[in-house]
């Protein structure tokens, strides 16, 4: 059986990966075209004696070079060598589809031409004449409907067929009329060159220099013997231009609308329809000037409802799961001692709970990109970026990067992941940087718990206003932060015009939305397994080492010994005294931990489970249940002091750990630069251990400020244990923690995302940066002015309002290529 390589290619929203799926099924395959971000995917088919590979090629609506997007589906066609292209087009808007066409057809390779939606056509009253347009453009031209399956055995058959021929079925060549002559001498040429020897057609690079596109003239210039080719192209451009009084670029542009508009006036037959469509009446409220940002406000709120909220009340569910691989993992582990773990084991859980926290965003990933697929396949997403488009385009970023920064917490709530996950679908290379390395400086939900314990404490009397401040100052820092990156070290990126069709609405498709949730989570989980390897490695190296002194741990044994002989004394005056010893009272421990983690997870297993210690560990499960035995009862309370002792030396380890830790030492380091934020060093090991995770930092405070034998809060204890610490200090940290670099997890979405381990550095790096700026300069300021801690929180919102306004008015630099 034979292979033969082909191609699926078409503008957004034609159908294009709904005729890819019902093609090839199960049998595809999702990543990314090497050295860049763009999804790449490819499957196979048979069709008699032939086995198709077909690869899906991005959604461009050209093949210029004005997009990553485009440049990927160009060179894919020119270098790879599909032996036969099928060019997907919306019937619908079939003289839009037909500019797309032509440049497929340009590039020399056979094609099938798949007039897709055929179904809704003909619902409009749209006649197309297929025969008359397969005879005008020289290709196989095949009616569809992908959504009900109509036309995919002609389409495999037209396939087949040109696969077959012995002789090379070449399309159409457009008339450029008055540029015909140029285009010839180019020919003559490109001739000398080597790109006869790459098979790179030699008409389709005359156009490409003429429209003085960068990518064919590096094609030319590969041989610096062809200086003079690119001299001669800019006479030639120069001459026609004054003869024609027209940018050749232009006139090429404008032919291929003629010729389309012609070929549509011949073969396409439409009834006059006196009703509105249904998309214009949509788009009368939809796109509406006032009434299309409300809609859109609501439907922005009803997705961050669906994928974050609900999202997050699914992880209820699927977290039990994730415990129970902790649970296993722990099983399988060489046990605790009294107050020592294994480094084994101390490692292995710290690796279970780096991957869990990832694997706990699969519902929200999977929600979140099975209804981004319905905002595209509706045809509703277009018109989302169309709307927010002049806002963030003051700022660099696109109308696209609505949605991500939405998910990301452009109010409060959101998470980061997700957010910049979706930042895939962005065409501009500088707007998609842009928003990827701001979307780590809004509100994801695990900021939430620091703000509220410091909102809490020192702005107990104010909190509705200090959670406004916090909750909408991060969307004014982040909008001068792209700017300014849009400006500085994105500068350089390729940025595109906003080009958008609007395309008719449709009703989604499940499969295809099913298929493409699933596809993109499963693309997510293979990326991620190696790099969080290395982080988790990393980070329990950093956290763990250099670990606690010999001296030290003398004492800790110490305090072993009193709690467990506290219980052994205890035990001595029962008729169970016989079974206690040194290792038997750790047992006891490790099960009474053990237990209580099973009765939480609860669920309909627990009463198995509570059998199987009742079989195993009867003695020890008589001690833990409420019993009427006073022997039972005396275990049961010298159990749970031990276990309070136990837990107290551990949080006291702990500690100690992190304080001797290569993190604790750079918290102690940092406190003569952090002292101007007014930062101590606890503080900075917090924020330093929120790199995991940034509900971290207060889980590091809890350690640091550690709970005492009243069990008060961590909020008392931190204001009973910081005198010194104000409002003033509290509103410092807040504004740090708004501009804190990406947790473990987003970063590695920056990474993916990005295609640039450069760029998830970058991330890390710059927000700490302005952080350590912003908050000095809050801190330092408001004291020297004697302000108050609310004082200064106003006064920052009124500066920071302002600037935003200043950079919107700042003029982007544009970097179009051609």
């Amino acid at each position: 059986m034979s292979l033969v390589n082909i191609a699926l290619a078409g503008q957004p929203n034609c159908g294009k990966s709904t005729l890819f799926n019902a093609l090839t099924g199960a049998s595809q395959h999702v990543a990314n075209y090497p050295g860049v971000t763009v999804e790449k995917k490819s499957g196979s088919f048979r069709a008699k004696d032939i086995r198709f590979s077909i690869t899906d090629l991005p959604g461009t609506y050209s093949l210029t070079s004005y997009s990553l997007e485009e440049r990927v589906a160009r060179d894919f066609i020119l270098n790879e060598g599909p032996e036969v292209l099928i060019n997907v087009v919306d019937a619908m808007t079939l003289k839009r589809g037909l500019y797309f066409t032509f440049q497929i057809m340009e590039t020399g390779r056979p094609v099938v031409l798949v007039l897709n939606m055929m179904d809704l056509a003909e619902k409009n009253k749209i006649k197309i004449d297929h025969e008359n347009l397969a005879q005008r453009l020289g290709v196989e031209v095949v009616p569809a409907s992908m959504k009900t399956g109509s036309g995919k055995k002609d389409i495999i058959e037209s396939v087949y067929n040109l696969s077959k021929s012995e002789k090379l079925k070449v399309p159409s060549q457009l008339d450029y009329l008055d540029m015909e002559e140029y285009l010839r001498e180019i020919e003559v040429l490109l001739s000398k060159t080597s790109l006869t020897s790459k098979k790179i057609p030699l008409r389709w690079a005359a156009i490409k220099l003429m429209e003085d596109d960068e990518n064919a003239k590096e094609l030319v210039l590969q041989e610096e013997t062809h200086q003079e080719i690119i001299a001669k192209v800019d006479e030639l451009r120069k001459k026609f231009e004054e003869e024609i009084n027209l940018k050749p670029e232009m006139y090429i542009s404008k032919r291929r609308f003629e010729i389309a508009e012609d070929i549509v006036r011949t073969a396409v037959k439409k009834e006059e329809n006196t009703k509105s469509n249904m998309t214009d009446i949509l788009d009368s409220f939809l796109c509406h000037k006032i009434a299309g940002p409300v809609l859109l406000v609501g439907v922005i709120y009803l997705l961050y409802y669906l994928a974050i909220v609900q999202g997050y009340n699914i992880t209820n569910y699927t977290w039990p799961l994730l415990a129970k691989i902790r649970t296993f993992t722990e099983s399988i582990m060489p046990a605790s001692g009294f107050i020592e773990e294994p480094l084994i084991r101390a490692f292995s859980l710290w690796f279970v709970d780096s991957v869990n926290a990832l694997l706990n965003y699969i519902p929200i990933f999977f929600i979140l990109f099975a209804l981004i697929a319905v905002l595209e396949d509706s045809g509703y997403m277009p018109r989302m970026a169309f709307i927010m488009d002049r806002l963030l385009s003051r700022f660099g970023l696109h109308g696209q990067s609505t949605l991500p920064m939405v998910l990301g917490g452009i109010y409060v709530g959101g998470c980061a992941v997700p957010g910049v996950m979706s930042c895939r679908g962005i065409p501009d290379e500088r707007s998609r940087l842009a928003t990827i390395l701001i979307i780590p400086l809004l509100n994801c939900l695990a900021k939430v718990p620091l703000y509220v314990l410091l909102i809490n404490i020192y702005f107990a009397a104010h909190k509705g206003l200090a959670m406004f401040f916090i909750s909408t100052i991060s969307i004014l820092l982040v909008l001068p932060v792209s700017k300014i990156l849009t400006l500085t070290i994105l500068k350089d990126k390729e940025t595109a015009p906003f080009v958008m069709e609007l395309p008719p609405y449709h009703i989604p498709s499940v499969k295809t939305v099913l298929m493409r949730a699933v596809e993109r989570v499963w693309l997510f989980l293979k990326k991620i397994t190696t790099i969080v390897a290395a982080v988790a490695v990393v980070i329990f190296v950093l956290l763990y080492y250099p670990g606690i002194s010999d001296e030290r741990m003398k004492y800790y044994h110490g305090e072993e010994e009193k709690a467990v002989s506290g219980f052994l004394k205890a035990a001595s005056k029962t008729s169970f005294k016989e079974q206690f010893n040194v290792e038997k009272v750790t047992e006891l421990a490790n099960f009474y931990d053990t237990y209580r983690s099973a009765k939480m997870q609860g669920g309909s297993g627990f009463e198995n489970k509570e059998k199987q210690f009742e079989e195993k560990f009867p003695l020890y499960l008589s001690i833990i249940k409420p019993s009427k035995d006073r022997e039972l009862k005396l275990l049961g309370r010298e159990l749970k002091k031990l276990v309070r002792s136990r837990k107290i030396i551990s949080m006291e380890m702990k500690k100690e750990r992190i304080n001797n830790s290569f993190l604790g030492k750079a918290g102690m380091a940092l406190e003569p630069v952090t002292q101007y934020a007014g930062f101590n060093w606890k503080v900075n090991v917090a924020l330093l251990s929120a790199l995991a995770a940034k509900e971290s930092s207060v889980a590091t405070l809890g350690a640091l400020y550690q709970q005492d034998e009243s069990g008060a809060s961590l909020e008392t204890r931190m204001g009973n244990e910081e005198k010194g610490f104000t409002p003033l200090h509290a509103l410092s940290l807040m504004l740090f923690m708004v501009l804190y670099p990406p947790c473990v997890a987003t970063a590695i979405a920056v990474k993916l995302m990005s295609g640039s381990a450069k760029f998830m550095v970058f991330s890390m790096i710059y927000p700490m940066i302005i952080g350590i700026f912003v908050s000095s300069a809050v801190f330092s300021v408001s004291t020297a002015l004697n302000l108050s801690g609310l004082q200064a929180m106003f006064g920052f919102y009124g500066l920071a309002l302002i600037f935003t306004i200043i950079m919107g008015f700042v003029k982007n630099d544009k970097n179009y290529q051609n």
